[in-house]
């Protein structure tokens, strides 16, 4: 921290109680959402949230670790409510497959939030200079395939899928095809656009869960 923000930080005698630390979030969320994290100053987050600047630093430390905490705001609210569909035990396999598409579908359009995946959207915006930050978000990205290849593992065990199927390489494939969804979001595609995508992967879903994959080999 730099002398400055120590000095705001070292002003500010404990959080107000006016401070709506999910409030404050929630909009931070949505600057960074729209903005990256790079594009975003504090001056813009003090703007967004109506806190003072050393209110943000006691709470958050400083705009890192308040983009480290709107990251986790994200996964709460909208990533968990996408990984519903995959939470049922008792919902088939390719039905759960479909809400989760949609899901993301209706996310990636909500006209309350900016477009895209915030996780998508903020990756994508980020320099060389933002290393850890790129690093944390590609652990993000690597744990919500890892519940999708789990979740395959689990219909291997009901017999719904194939054991010859690789679960990582379907859940790589469907993580692919939400992330291109959300560029496409991002640029401009509706809900109704998105859909679409989905019933085509709906359509070649026979295909996709007959589909056995060869061992990488070195080159």
């Amino acid at each position: 921290m730099s002398t400055e923000n120590m000095a705001l930080a070292k002003k500010c005698r404990g959080r107000p109680k006016q401070f709506d630390r999910d409030d404050a979030l929630n909009k931070a969320l949505k600057l960074f959402w729209k903005y990256g994290y790079e594009a975003t100053s504090l001056a813009d987050l003090v703007e967004a949230t109506g806190a003072k600047a050393p209110t943000l630093y006691a709470e958050f430390g400083n705009k890192e670790g308040l983009f480290r905490a709107a990251v986790e705001h994200y996964l709460t609210l909208f990533v968990e409510t996408s990984n519903r569909a995959l939470m049922q035990s008792d919902v088939p396999l390719r039905q759960a497959i479909e809400e989760y598409l949609r899901a993301a579908a209706a996310l990636f359009t909500d006209c309350d939030n900016p477009s895209g995946c915030f996780m998508v959207c903020t990756s994508a915006t980020l320099s060389a200079a933002s290393e850890e930050i790129a690093s944390m978000l590609r652990s993000r990205h690597h744990l919500q395939e890892e519940t999708l290849s789990e979740f395959l593992d689990s219909k291997k065990e009901t017999g719904e899928l194939s054991p010859k199927v690789s679960s990582r390489i379907l859940a790589k494939y469907l993580n692919c095809t939400v992330q291109g969804m959300s560029v496409q979001a991002r640029d401009g595609a509706s809900r109704a656009e998105l859909n679409q995508l989905v019933d085509v992967v709906m359509a070649i879903w026979p295909q996709l869960i007959a589909f056995e994959a060869q061992p990488v080999t070195a080159a």
